[in-house]
């Protein structure tokens, strides 16, 4: 950027100040009908935006960058810069230009940013664009997630692994973070997040705590179910002191504040989110389950849908809530077609509402809120059966919103120009003088007729005639033959060779009339708008409200209408820890089978008294890894409240789904494929419940053979002495694992099942009992187009190990390991000294200590183990 001297422009003087007070953003200045950027944002802007970038005075001997493009086509190249990653301050002329003498006043109107975003080109209908707020704390962390395009505000709060597993799930556009946590959030936390650090005086709860209670207009948070979550609200104090910042006051929609307690949910680590790749997959064209049950026809709808699927339910009678309500729109098949009629004529109420307080809301969405509205009244009187009391429950929650659209349609005429300023907005009788001005300028030409016709007869010209010119506008025309007619207080204007040219008093102030018509009723429009804006305001909770239950309506006929279209069952419930699926198929790849092949459906039964593991074993390309992932996503699917792709299924209650499937380098962190997976695994170790359902395959082929074998054989063996009974499938080429059905109960084997023929082998991707002893890795080489050299010197190799292997000895080791030496706990086993030292560790908080009060306790620990060695 150019020096400034002492002769710098005004112009550039103001740009200056203003570019100090947002130095991290992009200032897009506005200079009558042009939005500039100057220096550094100039560079920046004619990169990403691909326009001109050239040079202009600043003072005397001075230049600097510029670069700029209509203001017109402001949402056209925003987006492309927000989109870049760019934080972009919009400088409008705060006073009209005709009316100052100078330079004119100008200010920041919004800093838009990723995450405050409310234009529709940077928004996806289908995706939340949620802003998130990190508070990291040592005892506990807090996080809000808040879409302003919406009005929807979340808060949680826990330890960091669920900060984690809540920031991959909402997948925020931009999150905000203390500066003095930085370091923490991107070693802990950081997931390639557009961040932006804020002071650290902001995460203060009394500041926050302020800033809500006086955003609400409420005396406390205790309505919200807040007054204690500290930490929870640090961070959504956090959020709106930045809405604050990038001058963003209008945020009447944002109208609470929910809970998400992890207690109500189905838990599902990020790792297992990944795997079962639930909203994205790692294939470049890959399918994921929410794209194959999405059925959804709002985009509130599909937006609700991919929360209820990453926040499976666990109370059973909101389950079982949810599956009465898919089975009556599955049973009947004229209320879901009538369902789906009207969700089809209803825009996203979520987003209309949410531009009413921001003044973003323009006339025709105004009108296609109205519709919407009144789409969503049809609904509520669509004819159900009695007996469907929990679609009843929800429709009659639907609040009539009659008075709503009447207001609409007194104001706004059913074809509206684009934009109010566009004019010709508002209906005719709602404002005289905007009748009476549309009169003077859409009849103008009959009005002019009238006087001229009016005139001819009182001075009886009769070829008199009114036109206009640029020099002294409307004018009466007489030829010479007459003008001897013309009336005194006529006023000459002009003198022709055969003509002469007057103006009348009644001319001139008719002339005034019609050349500030548009200006006035362009004025009186945006009046009336600002006015029917007000008015919705008073009615944006009710439909905020209606617009929550028409996407949970969505949801449920979309669910409806995936288990009709692909042939699901309702699944049945039970409290018992137990999953009986019969004939269950891969919800996502069975839709993308070739034409005329089935998928081949498996039986998967787990309990905790006779089959509590599975060790499976199989071909690789078998089907292993799907069995696994269709096994989870049924369970899911089931907590969600959907029908799941089976002939039968029984599922027990599940608090925990864990899974570790597929390998994955984390290179750029210093970690191995094999650290990768250890990682993963202890996280799993390390959270059993008796509820849980665990999915594992290939742990430990990372390394080599033995130590592979020896941490696989450990993992089954723990999970098998584990109090809590996690149900379990264990996918793995180990054949020498079988062994272990022979050694614990409630553990066995099972294959993929295939045929050989010729040399060849086919996969019958079917589950029998039983363990398999080959993985037939060289056919599969085969099969992948491997040279038949390279294949054929590997059949060499294999049998000239297996010669050597013949007698098993691996296998014949495992049979001599003894099942009594495994030990859950540091402290199984020890004396009852030793039993006193845990239980004093135990019963200690040593948050609270003090130093004297360690010492105590050290010496008191001393003195067990002294008596203990005695």
């Amino acid at each position: 950027m150019a020096k400034k001297t002492a002769t710098e422009t005004p112009l550039m003087k103001q740009h200056g100040e203003i570019k100090s007070r947002y130095p991290d953003a992009i200032l897009l200045f506005r200079v009558g009908d042009f939005y500039e950027t100057f220096g550094e944002d100039a560079v920046i802007a004619s990169k990403i935006l691909g326009i001109t970038l050239t040079k202009r005075a600043n003072g005397v001997a001075a230049y600097i960058e510029l670069a700029g493009f209509p203001h017109h086509a402001l949402d056209t190249y925003l987006h492309k810069l927000v989109k870049a990653g760019y934080r972009v301050a919009i400088c409008d002329q705060l006073e009209d230009p005709k009316t100052v003498k100078g330079i004119v006043k100008r200010g920041v109107t919004e800093l838009v940013t990723p995450g405050v975003a409310t234009s529709d080109r940077l928004l996806d209908n289908k995706t939340n664009n949620f802003l998130a707020a990190v508070f990291i704390d040592d005892k506990e962390c807090g996080i809000a997630f808040i879409d302003i395009s919406t009005g929807e505000c979340f808060v949680a709060q826990g330890n960091m692994e669920y900060m984690d597993k809540l920031l991959q799930s909402f997948q925020p556009s931009e999150v905000l973070v203390s500066k003095g946590k930085q370091k923490i959030f991107k070693e802990e936390l950081d997931q390639k997040y557009y961040t932006y650090a804020l002071e650290d005086w902001i995460f203060q709860h009394h500041y926050a705590y302020e800033l809500l209670i006086k955003h609400f207009q409420i005396q406390s948070l205790k309505g919200f179910g807040l007054e204690d979550w500290n930490a929870a609200i640090i961070a959504a104090g956090a959020a709106f002191h930045y809405f604050k910042d990038t001058e963003h006051p209008h945020l009447q929609h944002l109208t609470s504040l929910q809970q998400i307690n992890a207690g109500d949910f189905l838990w599902m680590d990020r790792f297992t989110i990944r795997n079962l790749e639930l909203l994205h997959s790692p294939a470049e064209h890959g399918f994921t389950l929410l794209n194959s049950i999405d059925e959804t026809i709002t985009p509130m709808g599909s937006r609700m849908l991919k929360r209820w699927l990453i926040f499976p339910l666990v109370d059973l009678p909101q389950i079982e809530t949810r599956h009465d309500i898919v089975q009556t729109i599955f049973e009947d098949e004229e209320l879901n077609a009538g369902l789906r009629q009207h969700l089809k004529a209803i825009g996203d109420i979520e987003r209309l509402v949410a531009k009413v307080p921001l003044k973003k809301i323009n006339p025709r969405e105004v009108i296609q809120l109205a519709r919407s509205l009144q789409h969503a009244d049809a609904i509520k009187d669509l004819p159900v059966t009695a007996a469907a009391h929990a679609l009843n429950q929800i429709l009659a929650g639907i609040q009539a919103t009659t008075s709503i659209q009447e207001v609409i349609h007194k104001y706004i005429k059913e074809e509206p120009a684009v934009a109010i300023h566009k004019g010709n907005v508002m209906n005719d009788g709602i404002h005289e003088e905007l009748d009476n001005l549309r009169q003077i300028a859409f009849h103008g030409k009959e009005y002019l007729a009238k006087i001229q016709e009016t005139e001819s007869v009182k001075t009886g010209i009769p070829s008199l005639k009114i036109a206009f010119n640029n020099v002294f506008g409307y004018y009466l025309e007489v030829t010479n033959t007459h003008k001897d007619k013309v009336p005194a207080e006529w006023i000459r204007k002009q003198t022709l060779a055969n003509a002469e040219r007057y103006i009348t008093p009644e001319l001139k102030e008719y002339e005034e009339k019609i050349l500030g018509a548009e200006e006035k009723m362009l004025a009186i429009e945006g009046q009336l708008y600002e006015v029917l804006l007000d008015q919705l305001q008073l009615s944006l909770k009710v439909m905020q409200s209606n617009a929550q239950l028409i996407a949970q309506i969505d949801c449920l006929q979309s669910l409806a209408t995936i288990a009709k279209k692909c042939k699901y069952v309702r699944p049945e419930m039970a409290a018992d820890p137990v999953l009986d699926i019969r004939a269950g198929r891969h919800p996502v790849i069975e839709q993308h089978l070739p034409p005329g092949e089935e998928y081949v459906h498996n039986d998967v039964l787990l309990n905790k008294e006779e089959q509590q593991i599975i060790i499976l074993t199989g071909p690789n390309m078998s089907g292993k890894s799907a069995l696994l992932r269709q096994t989870a996503l049924i369970t899911l699917m089931a907590h969600m409240g959907s029908f799941v792709p089976a002939s039968k299924a029984i599922i027990g209650l599940t608090d925990k789904i864990f899974t570790r499937v597929g390998a994955s380098d984390n290179l750029s962190g210093g970690e191995s494929t094999f650290m990768v997976e250890m990682n993963e695994t202890a996280s799993i170790i390390n959270n059993l419940s008796n509820r849980s359902l665990v999915l594992l395959d290939e742990i430990g082929r990372g390394t080599s053979t033995y130590d592979g074998i020896s941490i696989a054989w450990s993992i089954v063996e723990f999970i098998q002495k584990h109090p809590n009974k996690a149900k379990t499938i264990f996918a793995t080429h180990y054949h020498e694992l079988n062994e272990l059905e022979h050694k614990f109960e409630g553990i066995k084997n099972y294959h993929i099942t295939h045929k050989e023929t010729a040399n060849k082998v086919i996969f019958l991707r079917k589950l029998a009992p039983g363990g398999s002893r080959h993985s037939f890795g060289i056919q599969v080489a085969k099969m992948a187009g491997m040279p038949v050299a390279l294949t054929h010197r590997a059949d060499e190799i294999l049998a000239v190990l297996e010669e050597k292997n013949k007698d098993n000895q691996i296998g014949n080791k495992m049979k001599q390991i003894h099942t009594d030496t495994f030990q859950l706990n540091i402290f199984d086993g020890l004396s009852t000294d030793l039993s006193r030292i845990k239980e004093i560790l135990f019963q200690t908080d040593i948050n609270t200590l003090t130093p004297v009060e360690a010492l105590m306790k050290l010496n008191e620990l001393k003195n067990v183990i002294k008596v203990y060695q005695d």
